[in-house]
């Protein structure tokens, strides 16, 4: 059966050494382990027919025993966890990028889920909840002390169903309630745009289409364009992007690097490790480059980040990354189920580990909040902005530009003031337009 790899998921590789002069050390240490491990079996076995004989409600021996399963990975780490045949399925049909849900990636923190992103475009999103949010309950009922899983459970339904989450929130007093409708979740993995001469690409998850989406879309951008040389870079916007698989984000990386390492990962033994290159061919041919990432932009992005990074292909703008810098192998099990499990780190090409620290961009930029204007507030602004000395009376003219010199200065006005209203709607989206701006200034 195929292996899926998430975020930063390599594979895993396995050997036996033999050597006489370690045989007999190696024979002394496993005598005496078994005994200690069956007797833990054997507990195991004692308490399970205790359960299934004296609960005081009948039980299904078939949870019981993945309930245990789930235990014991998930008292690993926060990522290794137990899923179920329907569970596996699902996620499957999430790395083709169509799923049932709310649409947000979350972890455990504390006890409650955290929401890693919300994805755009998706009920979750456009209810308002954000990344660093914490869910405590669900419905009305507490998500305390539930693996992560059954909370995740218990946000499923229905498509068209109602759910109500009781949301913690950096900043708020209190918790409060966001009420989400349930439905199908199809991420369309890259949307992309022209602002000016410069090309956003906003990359929403690492999907089988991630890469193919990039490619084509990019190219219709360029083609409007009438050609690379009339663009004058790319913002590849990585925010609130959880991740996804490894070679999708190896592949967008290459997308835009030539040569060089683009990420590695290591294991418990040294054999382990894997390392991954880029190959020649860059799709904007060397355009300066700017990555926009924040709090929600986890493992694959940060893959992406730090590869562009550290190559000094672009210049990483906004604040500090998620920090998931670990590798997740899932594993075919018998009956349809699958174990995804933590079996190394990845690391940036300078050698850079980001578990728990998290890529931290070249120019921190932190999203304001919006502070709506009063109508009085915005009237005044606006009459601020449209005086000029044309609009004196008895102005004298301008008779050094003829009228295609004036109707170029007017339509560079008009985009000044399109870029205005952006920094209003996403200024650190704004400011990476405006580095690109500068590179093409200082250009001879």
């Amino acid at each position: 059966m195929k292996r899926f790899f998430i975020a930063a998921a390599g594979g895993i590789a396995t050997g036996v050494l033999v050597s006489t002069q370690v045989a007999a050390p190696l024979l002394a240490q496993e005598s005496s382990r078994p005994a200690s491990v069956y007797e833990q079996l054997d507990l195991f076995g004692d308490i399970f027919e205790r359960i299934r004989a004296q609960y005081v409600e009948e039980v299904d021996e078939g949870k019981l025993i993945e309930a245990a399963i789930d235990g014991m990975l998930t008292s690993l780490d926060p990522h290794s966890s137990y899923l179920s045949p329907d569970d596996a399925a699902n996620m499957r049909v999430q790395t083709r990028g169509e799923f049932g849900g709310l649409g947000i990636e979350v972890t455990q923190e504390d006890g409650f889920v955290k929401v890693v992103s919300p994805m755009d475009g998706t009920p979750a999103a456009e209810a308002g909840v954000e990344a660093g949010d914490f869910i405590t309950h669900v419905d009305g009922e507490s998500l305390l002390g539930l693996t992560l899983d059954d909370a995740v459970e218990m946000m499923r339904g229905p498509v068209g169903s109602e759910i109500v989450i009781t949301v913690v929130r950096e900043g708020e007093a209190e918790p409060f309630d966001i009420s989400i409708i349930r439905d199908t979740i199809k991420l369309t993995a890259v949307r992309a745009r022209t602002e000016g001469k410069t090309v956003v690409l906003r990359v929403t998850t690492f999907n089988d289409q991630t890469y193919p989406n990039l490619e084509e879309s990019l190219a219709k951008e360029v083609e409007a364009a009438g050609g690379v040389d009339n663009i004058n870079g790319v913002v590849l916007d990585l925010r609130n992007n959880p991740g996804g698989l490894l070679t999708q984000a190896i592949k967008v990386s290459d997308a835009f690097l030539e040569k060089g390492e683009i990420v590695s990962t290591r294991g418990r033994a040294p054999e382990d490790g894997e390392r991954y290159n880029a190959t020649a061919g860059d799709l904007i041919e060397g355009k300066p480059m700017v990555v926009l990432i924040n709090g929600g932009s986890a493992s694959a992005s940060e893959i992406v980040s730090g590869a562009l990074q550290d190559h000094r292909r672009a210049v990483v703008v906004g604040t500090k990354s998620f920090g998931k810098g670990s590798v997740q192998t899932v594993m075919p099990l018998r009956g349809d189920g699958a174990m995804r499990l933590t079996t190394a780190r990845y690391y940036t090409p300078s050698g850079r580990s980001i578990q728990s620290l998290g890529i931290s961009p070249d120019i921190v930029v932190a999203q304001p909040p919006r502070a709506p204007e009063t109508e009085d507030e915005e009237e005044t602004s606006i009459s601020r902005r449209n005086r000029s000395e044309a609009d004196l009376r008895g102005a004298l003219s301008n008779d050094s530009l003829s009228e295609d010199e004036i109707r170029q200065i007017e339509a560079e006005q008009e985009q000044a003031e399109e870029s205005a209203k952006l920094r209003d709607e996403d200024y650190q989206l704004a400011y990476a337009i405006d580095i690109l701006k500068g590179y093409s200034a200082l250009k001879p």
